[in-house]
C-alpha cells in the first residue's frame, strides 16, 4: 500500500489545539491527525460489522 499527500487548510486556533493534543501524546501534528482518522475509520467499520451481525442473528432464537 503506497502513501499519498493530503493538504489541509485550517485556522490558526484549530492548528494550535491540534499541536497541543499531539504534544500531550508525544506525536507530531501529522501523526496525531493520521492516528485520529484511522481510529475514526475503524470505529465506523466496527459499527457496520456489529450492525451486520445483529441483522444476521435477528431471526435466530
Amino acid at each position: 500500500m503506497g502513501t499519498s499527500v493530503l493538504s489541509l487548510r485550517m485556522d490558526g486556533e484549530l492548528l494550535e489545539r491540534l499541536r497541543h493534543h499531539a504534544a500531550k501524546s508525544g506525536m507530531s501534528v501529522q501523526d496525531y491527525v493520521v492516528r485520529t482518522l484511522i481510529r475514526h475509520d475503524f470505529d465506523e467499520r466496527f459499527q457496520a460489522a456489529v450492525e451486520e451481525t445483529e441483522k444476521f442473528y435477528d431471526g435466530v432464537t
